[in-house]
């Protein structure tokens, strides 16, 4: 038996790679019911002030394909929180790189009041989708003129 019932996590998952598949895979792992946000592009644009290369309804699909995925929504804010009021999950799953980070010190406290936790995997150093766009620059830079 899993420990949790429903589990969420949620991410950008732009330039889909090995980090965001172990995460997604880790977090079925521990949930009977696994929810995963996708961070529209509007969201992202605020938040990073960048534009995902890959189209929100393109990474939706990339998801919903996934084995380990029972169900896909948009992320439109960082509300950890309300997330929760939506979605009533058990566990929140995340990468060890927000650990100690305003965001989740706040979403673990809100959390544990309702009998919710945030569980935190060990991130992916090696990779990200801020390292596949820098070589990306590299590789291939744009001429401005």
């Amino acid at each position: 038996m899993k420990k949790y019932k429903v589990g969420y996590t949620a991410g950008v998952y732009d330039m889909f790679h090995i980090g965001h598949l172990n995460l997604i895979k880790k977090a079925k792992e521990q949930c009977d019911y696994l929810i995963v946000a996708v961070s529209t592009d509007e969201l992202v644009q605020k938040e990073k002030n960048k534009t995902p290369i890959i189209p929100f309804e393109e990474r939706v699909q990339i998801i919903e394909a996934l084995k380990y995925v029972d169900e896909v929504v948009p992320q439109v804010d960082k509300n950890k929180f309300g997330a929760w009021e939506k979605y009533k999950f058990d566990a929140m799953f995340v990468g060890d790189d927000w650990k100690g980070k305003p965001i989740f010190k706040e979403a673990e406290e809100k959390l544990a009041k309702v009998g919710a936790e945030v569980v935190y995997f060990p991130y992916t150093g090696h990779i990200s989708s801020t390292i596949l766009r820098d070589k990306i620059n590299k590789e291939y830079p744009v001429n401005e003129q």
